[in-house]
C-alpha cells in the first residue's frame, strides 16, 4: 500500500507532511514525499525514513533575496509548479492508493489523481487563502492546459477544485478554530523529534536562567529590520540572555558578549521548554510546538496566516501579538515583560497539555481505513 504526500513551501509546509509520512509508514504503509529539492528538506525526509523525490526549484532560490517576491515573481512560478506536478506525479504515484496535497496551492494533483483513478485530499494548516479571482489568475491556464494534456476537462475554480469537497485542517483546534464550512479538523502534523540538543547548547542553557529564544524559520527577506538588535537589547533590558537562531533570515549576534548564543536547526520540540520566550514570525509550526511546550510566545507576524495565530496566542493570554511589522527596542522591552510575567507562563503551562499534535494519527487512519475498505 503505497501513498504519495506532495507540498511546495517553507519548512511549515514540509515537516508536517515528513510527520504524516512517518506516521503511515508506522502503519506499514510506503511513502513517496514530493518536495522542493533544498537540502534542509532532504534532511527531513531522511529523518522521516522516507524517500524524497523533488518537484519544482528550491525554495531558497525563490525566497533568499534582497526583497520579498513580487507579483511578478508569483505570475513565473505558478505555471512552473504546476507544470512540475503534471511531470512528476504520474510516474510516482502509478499503483498509489491516493495522492495528499498541501503547501502553496498544489494545482495538478487532484488532476493526477482523477487521471488515475486514485483518491485524492488536500490538507491545510490555516484557513487564509487568496480570493478566487486571484488563484485562477495565477494557476489557471497552467492547470486548465495539464489537464488538456491528459485528456479531462477544464475547471473555472482553481481554489475550489484544488480544496476539494471537505478540506482537512491539519492544525490544533484551540489555537486555529475551523472557521470555514465542510472543512474536516483534524489536529496539527508533527515529525517526532528525538535528537539531543548539541553539547556547547547544553552549556549555555545550564549556565543561568533560561534565555530568550529568537528565530524567524524560513522568513529571509520577511525578517523585520534590526529584529537581531533589538529582541537582544530588549532581552538585556530584562537582565535576560539570549538564544538566537540564525534560520534563512541570517540573524547574527551583534557583538561578542557571552549573554549571546546563535545556534542552527536543532530540536525545538527539546528546546522550547527551556527557554522563557519565543520569540518568532507566527509560522503554525513554531506556534504550535510552542504552545505545547507551555512557553510564552512574542509574536512578529509578517505574512499569510501568520497575524492571526499572533492574535490568538495574545486572545489566549500566553503570549503578546506584535502586530506593528517595524518592532522597535522600546515595543520589544514592553512585550517581553509581558510574556516573561509569571502569569503568562502560569497561563502557557495550563493550555500545554491540551494542545493536539496528533493529527497525523487521524489522517493516517482516514487513508488506511478507506483504502482498506
Amino acid at each position: 500500500m503505497r501513498f504519495v504526500l506532495l507540498t511546495w513551501g517553507s519548512r511549515g509546509d514540509v515537516e508536517p507532511l515528513a510527520g504524516l509520512a512517518w506516521k503511515l509508514q508506522q502503519y506499514g504503509a510506503e511513502v513517496v514525499l514530493c518536495a522542493p529539492p533544498d537540502e534542509e528538506f532532504g534532511a527531513l525526509a531522511a529523518r522521516a525514513g522516507v524517500e524524497l523525490v523533488p518537484v519544482g526549484r528550491s525554495v531558497q532560490s525563490v525566497v533568499n533575496n534582497p526583497k520579498p517576491p513580487s507579483r511578478e515573481d508569483a505570475l513565473k512560478l505558478a505555471p512552473e509548479l504546476v507544470a512540475a506536478r503534471f511531470e512528476v506525479l504520474p510516474k510516482v504515484a502509478e499503483g498509489a492508493e491516493a495522492i495528499v496535497a498541501t503547501g502553496l496551492m498544489p494545482a495538478g494533483a487532484r488532476d493526477v489523481a482523477e487521471k488515475l483513478g486514485i483518491r485524492y485530499a488536500f490538507a491545510c494548516f490555516h484557513t487564509v487563502g487568496a480570493p478566487s479571482e486571484f488563484t485562477n489568475n495565477l494557476y489557471g491556464e497552467a492547470l486548465n492546459s495539464g489537464r488538456a494534456a491528459i485528456g479531462l476537462p477544464p475547471v473555472d475554480d482553481v481554489r475550489s477544485h484544488v480544496r476539494g469537497d471537505q478540506p482537512w485542517l491539519a492544525a490544533d483546534p484551540t489555537l486555529w478554530p475551523a472557521d470555514v464550512p465542510d472543512v474536516l479538523q483534524i489536529g496539527a502534523w508533527t515529525l517526532p523529534d528525538d535528537r539531543p540538543l548539541p553539547a556547547e547548547l547544553e552549556g549555555f542553557l545550564d549556565a543561568g536562567e533560561p534565555p530568550v529564544y529568537v528565530g524567524f524559520g524560513s522568513m529571509a527577506s520577511h525578517a523585520p529590520k534590526d529584529i537581531a538588535r533589538n529582541t537582544i537589547e530588549a532581552a538585556r533590558a530584562h537582565g535576560r540572555r539570549i538564544l538566537m537562531s540564525r534560520g534563512w533570515a541570517d540573524l547574527v549576534a551583534i557583538d561578542d558578549q557571552q549573554d549571546t548564543f546563535v545556534i542552527g536547526e536543532v530540536n525545538q520540540q527539546a528546546l522550547f521548554p527551556r527557554v522563557a520566550t519565543v520569540i518568532h514570525h507566527g509560522g503554525a509550526g513554531t506556534t504550535t510546538t510552542a504552545a505545547k511546550a507551555g512557553t510564552p510566545q512574542l509574536v512578529v507576524p509578517r505574512i499569510v496566516d501568520q497575524p492571526r495565530w499572533a492574535g490568538r496566542v495574545a486572545e489566549l493570554g500566553i503570549g503578546v501579538a506584535h502586530q506593528d511589522p517595524d518592532p522597535t527596542l522600546q515595543s520589544m522591552t514592553e512585550a517581553l515583560a509581558t510574556t516573561l510575567d509569571p502569569e503568562t507562563k502560569t497561563r502557557a503551562q495550563a493550555l500545554a497539555p491540551t494542545i493536539d499534535t496528533d493529527g497525523t494519527t487521524r489522517a493516517a487512519e482516514l487513508l488506511l481505513n478507506r483504502a482498506g475498505g
